[in-house]
């Protein structure tokens, strides 16, 4: 393949274009992460190909994958992204109201669906020509690795033990709950431990097979077992099968609380003492002084800050008094 073209002609775009290609090996990914078309970024690879003298990526039976000139590159792509962004940053300072940039924050599924909705509705009203897009994440997948390369600006996560090497920043404490429908037996009376460890319980598929979830984790150190007969991979699945049986699904309050304004589910005090669920906020040291991501992180901390007020903690001892009013905004 000839070198045709002069390396003078390659810029920042094209760099990007080379890194996500190389990280993504798929030209479709890499058109929905730079936010063009497949035909925009397959021109681009052409032009790459021709500076390089290298096909870059070829076709494998799991799709594509990167050349041996391809896998040399990646790095120094990288160190010269994160050098020009320095210089950038440096330079610009960040104004939302004009900004078309991109934001990636990953969220588990059981965050309150009301919270996203609130930290979108101030996010567009401050930016209205930027994009925010929310990615689902698990704690086996490699975060750490995603913010480090710039592919995820934040994530709010809750397990216990977090990569020291991220910055973090406590976003609220939430408490679990049982949900269940409105007519289940167990509703409008509070819940003893008998009936919460011998009722039929709804839990989240876990990550891995053989794999547990926080609640049976804590429930084994006390040395519990509870009658889990259904596993479900979303949590937003959970309350419709709720309305459909007589199971019980254990989960964090607001997420709860969310479903109560909207379907005929009820709420009840767990009967086992569960650990609170402690939200917060993580972010690489590469984004900590950026002014656009810093303005980011302060939209969602603001929020959900001002989303979970103290005296909404205390539940009720029954189900039934705690019908949830209109949400108020």
């Amino acid at each position: 393949m000839a070198n045709t073209c002069n390396w003078d002609s390659i810029d920042v775009h094209l760099l990007r274009v080379l890194h996500i290609l190389l990280t993504e090996c798929s030209v479709s990914r890499t058109a929905r992460r730079l936010n063009q078309s497949q035909p925009a970024i397959s021109t681009a690879l052409r032009r790459l190909r021709d500076l390089t003298g290298d096909p870059l990526l070829v076709r494998s039976k799991n799709g594509m994958t990167p050349t041996e000139r391809g896998v040399a590159l990646l790095e120094p792509v990288k160190q010269a992204l994160a050098s020009i962004e320095a210089i950038v940053v440096s330079q610009t300072r960040f104004d939302p109201a004009s900004s078309r940039r991109v934001f990636n924050v990953a969220t588990p599924d059981y965050l309150d669906p009301a919270l996203l909705g609130r930290i979108l509705a101030r996010f567009h009203s401050l930016a209205p020509q930027a994009q925010i897009i929310f990615h689902s994440f698990s704690p086996e997948q490699d975060f750490a690795g995603l913010l480090a390369d710039g592919a995820l600006d934040v994530v709010i996560g809750n397990w216990p033990h977090p990569p020291e090497q991220l910055r973090l920043s406590p976003l609220f404490e939430d408490e679990v709950v049982c949900m269940m429908r409105e007519g289940h037996p167990l509703a409008g009376r509070p819940l003893t431990m008998k009936h919460y460890l011998d009722a039929e319980h709804l839990a989240p598929t876990p990550y891995a097979v053989g794999q547990r979830g926080v609640v049976d984790l804590h429930l084994a150190r006390e040395r519990l077992k509870r009658n889990v007969v259904a596993w479900v991979p979303y949590f937003s699945l959970a309350p419709y099968m709720l309305m459909e049986s007589d199971m019980l699904f254990t989960c964090p309050r607001a997420f709860a609380e969310h479903f109560a304004r909207l379907l005929p589910v009820s709420l009840a005090r767990s009967p086992i003492e569960y650990p609170p669920m402690a939200f917060y906020l993580l972010w690489h040291d590469r984004a900590h002084y950026a002014d656009d991501c810093r303005w980011f992180r302060e939209q969602i901390i603001a929020v959900a800050r001002g989303s979970m007020s103290p005296p909404s903690r205390t539940l009720p001892a029954t189900p039934t008094d705690f019908r949830m009013p209109a949400l108020v905004s």
